[in-house]
């Protein structure tokens, strides 16, 4: 499997170090050329205003949006919010996944947490998996062909997939537990385009 992680700004590091660790070959992309013959691309947690800025500047805005098309992208926190069509503001988007986005829908970073729940599409599902926010958004709609694929306790939407594109609000790249990025390289293997 060859996986890319956009590598604009963020915690691109910390993906490819668990992507790695899963066998998959990994290569940062930041030009239109690194897209090349990779079979998924992760957008990682940071800024997403700077990161949208930065593809911009960099070109890769269209190519990522084509690449979308037929290709995996895993958006986490800001990269969810990248994917989304909708997020009640004027900044570089995607625009590639049926949804909307709140973007700091918990809170500043002194109201970041980390709570541990059941994921039922996940390998050892009895297992709960531990999961950290920072700043993160909160999936408020999905609408055509994308669906929520994880909720809070409270209800409130924090995951969501729409055929090989997958958002997270959460930093998965920031744990010892691989079944988020072992799910995703599943996602990436398949046929399906959704």
């Amino acid at each position: 499997m060859r996986i890319g992680v956009l590598a604009l700004q963020g915690d691109f590091r910390e993906h490819r170090i668990s992507l790695e660790k899963l066998g998959a070959d990994v290569k940062e992309v930041r030009l239109p050329e690194h897209l090349e013959g990779l079979q998924g691309l992760i957008i990682p947690g940071g800024e997403s205003t700077a990161i949208g800025k930065l593809m911009v500047a960099y070109d890769l805005l269209e190519p990522i949006r084509t690449f979308g098309q037929t290709k995996a992208i895993w958006g986490t926190c800001a990269g969810a919010i990248l994917l989304a069509k909708e997020i009640g503001r004027d900044q570089p988007l995607l625009e590639l996944m049926d949804m909307e986005i709140e973007r700091n829908a918990f809170g500043r970073q002194i109201d970041s947490f980390e709570i541990e729940i059941n994921v039922p599409f996940l390998q050892s599902p009895e297992e709960p998996y531990h999961l950290t926010f920072i700043r993160g958004p909160i999936i408020t709609r999905v609408w055509g062909n994308a669906q929520t694929m994880l909720n809070l306790p409270d209800g409130r939407a924090i995951a969501a997939r729409q055929g090989k594109l997958f958002a997270t609000s959460f930093h998965p790249e920031l744990t010892n537990d691989l079944r988020f990025h072992q799910y995703f390289l599943e996602l990436a293997k398949s046929e399906s385009t959704g």
